[in-house]
């Protein structure tokens, strides 16, 4: 004689217990817009501030909300940066980034760690290493990410201790230039569908 089909009570079972079993976290792809992207920085110097801008190449970065992995590469166009004075510009690029032997900045994200979060906005530190100057340096940086649909927004400052990291000084007797540089992130993106 067959078994008998399973009761009403042992469906309920077995679909409580689908139930309690955590889902299966999707990886989203955030791929970064370079025309809607801004990169300043800023660095303090004797009796004055210099500020400049650089460029956004190429960025996307793959992330695990639920579980806080990610990967990718940020690539940010060494050779752009400027601050408007081209003698200062030109001993920047010779001096201290040496950007003809060194192109390029790439960061590498590992991870996402969000500390807030609501409906449309989160509080995130992106962890990875960044590649500048020819070696590599593990960063965590802060931001702020706003959502609009699956339109991104994100806002961020660190701070790089670049001659920390083996590149000169550009100090002199007279002129005397802080050891680290502030950048300010403002990039836009589109999530994929999961």
């Amino acid at each position: 004689m067959p078994p008998s089909p399973p009761g009403r009570a042992t469906w309920l079972l077995l679909g409580l217990a689908l139930a309690a079993a955590p889902a299966r976290a999707e990886t989203r792809l955030l791929q970064l817009d370079p025309t809607a992207t801004r990169i300043g920085f800023t660095l303090r110097a004797t009796l004055h501030t210099v500020e400049g801008t650089a460029k956004l190449l190429h960025g996307a970065v793959r992330f695990d909300p639920a579980g806080g992995s990610a990967a990718g590469e940020i690539v940010v166009d060494a050779r752009s940066a400027a601050t408007g004075v081209s003698s200062r510009d030109a001993r920047m690029h010779a001096d201290v980034l040496e950007s003809e032997r060194f192109p390029t900045i790439v960061l590498r994200p590992e991870s996402l760690v969000v500390s807030q979060r609501d409906a449309a906005s989160a509080q995130v530190e992106l962890r990875g290493v960044l590649e500048i100057h020819g070696a590599s340096h593990p960063v965590s940086l802060p931001a702020k990410l706003t959502a609009d649909g699956d339109h991104l927004t994100i806002e961020g400052v660190f701070v790089v201790p670049y001659v920390k990291w083996g590149m000169k000084d550009p100090s002199s007797f007279l002129l005397r230039v802080a050891p680290e540089v502030t950048v300010q992130v403002h990039a836009e993106g589109r999530l994929a569908p999961p």
